[in-house]
């Protein structure tokens, strides 16, 4: 299969944003987590199913190729 340029990009877009949600969700293991303000918490949990959302997308994208 042929793979152009475009969607070669998608592919590596994904993969960068996967790398970033897993980092971000382990952060939330992280002491320094539980010291964070309840409403910065909020936004980071936000934050990581709004990721996760896209990187669905992205998939869907990806499996449509």
């Amino acid at each position: 299969m042929i793979i152009h340029e475009y969607q070669q990009r998608v592919v590596d877009e994904k993969t960068e944003l996967d790398d970033k949600l897993v980092k971000l969700i382990a952060f939330f293991d992280n002491p320094v987590f539980a010291q964070l303000p309840q409403a910065e918490q909020g936004r980071l949990r936000r934050q990581s199913s709004i990721m996760t959302d896209y990187s669905v997308v992205l998939a869907e994208r990806i499996e449509a190729f």
